[in-house]
Protein backbone atom coordinates (compact mmCIF):
# COMPACT_ATOMS: atom_id res chain seq x y z
CA UNK A 1 0.00 0.00 0.00
CA UNK A 2 1.35 3.18 -0.75
CA UNK A 3 1.64 5.43 1.99
CA UNK A 4 -0.17 8.87 1.82
CA UNK A 5 1.90 11.40 3.44
CA UNK A 6 0.37 14.70 3.92
CA UNK A 7 3.06 17.07 3.64
CA UNK A 8 3.09 19.80 6.45
CA UNK A 9 6.97 21.13 6.06
CA UNK A 10 8.31 22.76 3.18
CA UNK A 11 10.18 20.24 1.15
CA UNK A 12 13.46 20.76 -1.06
CA UNK A 13 15.21 18.44 -3.61
CA UNK A 14 18.81 18.03 -2.67
CA UNK A 15 18.85 16.49 -6.00
CA UNK A 16 18.40 19.92 -7.48
CA UNK A 17 19.39 22.34 -4.79
CA UNK A 18 22.95 23.88 -4.22
CA UNK A 19 23.73 24.31 -0.48
CA UNK A 20 24.88 27.78 0.57
CA UNK A 21 27.54 29.41 3.54
CA UNK A 22 24.01 30.18 5.54
CA UNK A 23 22.77 26.75 5.73
CA UNK A 24 22.73 25.21 8.96
CA UNK A 25 21.07 21.57 8.99
CA UNK A 26 20.41 19.28 11.46
CA UNK A 27 21.01 15.54 10.18
CA UNK A 28 19.21 12.64 9.92
CA UNK A 29 20.56 8.81 11.52
CA UNK A 30 19.60 7.61 8.12
CA UNK A 31 21.82 10.13 6.51
CA UNK A 32 25.03 9.46 8.16
CA UNK A 33 24.46 6.07 8.07
CA UNK A 34 24.38 6.71 4.07
CA UNK A 35 27.64 8.36 4.84
CA UNK A 36 29.34 5.98 7.11
CA UNK A 37 28.20 2.37 6.91
CA UNK A 38 28.87 0.43 3.64
CA UNK A 39 27.56 -2.56 4.76
CA UNK A 40 23.74 -1.42 4.26
CA UNK A 41 21.99 -2.84 1.75
CA UNK A 42 21.37 0.66 0.19
CA UNK A 43 20.76 2.03 -3.78
CA UNK A 44 23.65 3.43 -4.80
CA UNK A 45 21.85 6.23 -6.81
CA UNK A 46 20.72 7.06 -3.15
CA UNK A 47 23.98 7.04 -1.20
CA UNK A 48 25.63 8.79 -4.52
CA UNK A 49 23.14 11.92 -4.03
CA UNK A 50 23.31 12.27 -0.11
CA UNK A 51 27.22 12.01 -0.21
CA UNK A 52 27.54 14.72 -3.37
CA UNK A 53 25.06 16.83 -1.48
CA UNK A 54 26.88 16.61 1.94
CA UNK A 55 30.30 17.05 -0.01
CA UNK A 56 28.86 20.06 -1.52
CA UNK A 57 28.06 21.89 2.05
CA UNK A 58 30.94 21.18 3.35
CA UNK A 59 32.94 22.62 0.74
CA UNK A 60 30.59 25.33 0.69
CA UNK A 61 31.09 26.13 3.98
CA UNK A 62 27.37 24.66 5.63
CA UNK A 63 26.87 23.62 8.71
CA UNK A 64 26.10 20.09 9.63
CA UNK A 65 24.63 19.02 13.46
CA UNK A 66 25.39 16.14 14.73
CA UNK A 67 23.46 15.26 17.76
CA UNK A 68 24.37 12.73 20.62
CA UNK A 69 21.34 11.27 20.38
CA UNK A 70 22.32 9.68 16.82
CA UNK A 71 24.71 7.51 18.57
CA UNK A 72 22.11 5.20 20.00
CA UNK A 73 20.20 4.86 16.76
CA UNK A 74 22.97 4.20 14.85
CA UNK A 75 24.74 1.90 16.95
CA UNK A 76 21.28 -0.03 16.87
CA UNK A 77 21.32 0.05 13.27
CA UNK A 78 24.87 -1.44 13.35
CA UNK A 79 24.35 -3.76 15.35
CA UNK A 80 21.21 -5.24 13.57
CA UNK A 81 22.51 -4.98 10.49
CA UNK A 82 25.73 -6.83 11.41
CA UNK A 83 23.78 -9.50 12.93
CA UNK A 84 21.55 -10.19 10.00
CA UNK A 85 24.82 -10.41 7.40
CA UNK A 86 26.33 -12.79 10.01
CA UNK A 87 22.72 -14.89 10.49
CA UNK A 88 22.83 -14.90 6.20
CA UNK A 89 26.20 -16.44 6.47
CA UNK A 90 25.40 -18.93 8.99
CA UNK A 91 21.68 -20.04 8.39
CA UNK A 92 21.30 -22.50 11.32
CA UNK A 93 20.96 -21.90 14.01
CA UNK A 94 18.96 -18.71 14.54
CA UNK A 95 20.70 -15.79 16.30
CA UNK A 96 18.75 -13.54 18.34
CA UNK A 97 20.23 -10.32 19.43
CA UNK A 98 21.21 -10.97 22.89
CA UNK A 99 23.27 -13.97 21.88
CA UNK A 100 24.71 -12.55 18.88
CA UNK A 101 25.88 -9.86 21.33
CA UNK A 102 27.06 -12.12 24.51
CA UNK A 103 27.79 -15.24 22.78
CA UNK A 104 30.26 -14.37 19.59
CA UNK A 105 33.39 -12.39 20.89
CA UNK A 106 34.80 -11.85 17.29
CA UNK A 107 31.49 -10.74 15.82
CA UNK A 108 30.59 -8.49 18.80
CA UNK A 109 34.50 -7.13 18.34
CA UNK A 110 33.59 -6.57 14.47
CA UNK A 111 30.43 -4.39 16.03
CA UNK A 112 32.17 -2.24 18.17
CA UNK A 113 34.56 -1.35 15.52
CA UNK A 114 32.13 -0.77 13.17
CA UNK A 115 29.78 1.29 15.24
CA UNK A 116 33.13 3.29 15.98
CA UNK A 117 34.83 4.19 12.90
CA UNK A 118 31.15 5.31 12.25
CA UNK A 119 30.64 7.60 14.89
CA UNK A 120 34.42 9.17 14.50
CA UNK A 121 33.23 9.62 10.38
CA UNK A 122 30.34 11.46 11.76
CA UNK A 123 31.96 13.74 14.43
CA UNK A 124 34.37 14.88 11.50
CA UNK A 125 31.84 16.03 9.18
CA UNK A 126 29.27 17.42 11.91
CA UNK A 127 29.02 19.88 14.42
CA UNK A 128 27.77 19.31 17.76
CA UNK A 129 24.18 19.63 18.80
CA UNK A 130 24.32 19.53 22.72
CA UNK A 131 20.94 18.75 24.06
CA UNK A 132 20.23 16.87 26.59
CA UNK A 133 17.24 14.35 27.00
CA UNK A 134 15.30 16.46 29.72
CA UNK A 135 12.35 15.57 31.46
CA UNK A 136 10.85 18.69 29.93
CA UNK A 137 11.97 17.80 26.81
CA UNK A 138 9.91 13.89 27.30
CA UNK A 139 7.14 15.56 27.93
CA UNK A 140 7.15 17.55 24.85
CA UNK A 141 7.64 14.79 22.72
CA UNK A 142 4.89 12.79 24.26
CA UNK A 143 2.92 16.04 23.06
CA UNK A 144 4.12 16.06 19.44
CA UNK A 145 3.68 12.12 19.11
CA UNK A 146 -0.40 12.88 19.10
CA UNK A 147 -0.07 14.85 16.16
CA UNK A 148 3.14 14.27 14.25
CA UNK A 149 3.21 10.73 13.07
CA UNK A 150 7.06 9.95 13.25
CA UNK A 151 8.83 7.77 15.96
CA UNK A 152 10.57 8.43 18.70
CA UNK A 153 13.91 8.96 18.03
CA UNK A 154 12.46 11.71 15.66
CA UNK A 155 11.05 13.15 18.33
CA UNK A 156 13.69 13.75 20.02
CA UNK A 157 16.04 15.43 16.86
CA UNK A 158 12.46 17.16 16.14
CA UNK A 159 13.24 18.37 19.81
CA UNK A 160 16.71 18.75 19.34
CA UNK A 161 16.22 21.05 16.22
CA UNK A 162 13.83 23.40 17.80
CA UNK A 163 15.50 23.86 20.99
CA UNK A 164 18.57 24.82 18.65
CA UNK A 165 16.69 26.79 16.19
CA UNK A 166 17.88 24.77 13.26
CA UNK A 167 14.66 24.16 10.90
CA UNK A 168 16.55 22.56 8.30
CA UNK A 169 16.45 18.50 8.43
CA UNK A 170 18.47 16.92 5.78
CA UNK A 171 16.95 13.16 5.62
CA UNK A 172 15.63 10.47 3.83
CA UNK A 173 12.91 9.92 6.12
CA UNK A 174 9.31 10.48 4.54
CA UNK A 175 7.80 10.97 8.25
CA UNK A 176 9.70 14.31 8.54
CA UNK A 177 7.77 15.77 5.82
CA UNK A 178 4.25 15.28 7.98
CA UNK A 179 5.98 18.47 10.36
CA UNK A 180 5.06 21.54 10.02
CA UNK A 181 7.53 24.72 10.15
CA UNK A 182 10.28 22.93 9.32
CA UNK A 183 12.43 22.60 6.09
CA UNK A 184 12.85 18.91 4.94
CA UNK A 185 16.36 18.58 2.65
CA UNK A 186 15.39 15.23 0.97
CA UNK A 187 15.87 13.12 -2.15
CA UNK A 188 13.21 10.67 -1.27
CA UNK A 189 11.25 10.61 -4.53
CA UNK A 190 7.82 9.53 -2.83
CA UNK A 191 7.68 12.75 -0.46
CA UNK A 192 9.02 14.92 -3.28
CA UNK A 193 6.15 13.54 -5.80
CA UNK A 194 3.61 13.95 -2.70
CA UNK A 195 5.11 17.92 -1.89
CA UNK A 196 5.03 18.87 -5.32
CA UNK A 197 1.24 17.51 -5.85
CA UNK A 198 0.26 19.28 -2.28
CA UNK A 199 2.30 22.77 -3.06
CA UNK A 200 4.90 22.43 -1.03
CA UNK A 201 8.05 21.72 -2.84
CA UNK A 202 10.49 24.71 -2.37
CA UNK A 203 12.93 25.29 -5.03
CA UNK A 204 15.29 28.09 -3.40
Amino acid sequence: MPIQYVVRANVIDIGTDTPTNSDEFLVDTNVWALLVYTRMTSPRAKVAAYSSYVNQALTNGSILRRCGLTFAEIAHLIEKTEREIYQTANPTPRIVTKEFRHNLPIQRANVVSEIQSAWAQIKSMGKAADVMVTDSLTDNSVVRIQTEPVDGYDLFLLEASRLLGVDSILTDDGDYCSVANIRVFTRNRAVIEEASNQGKLVVR
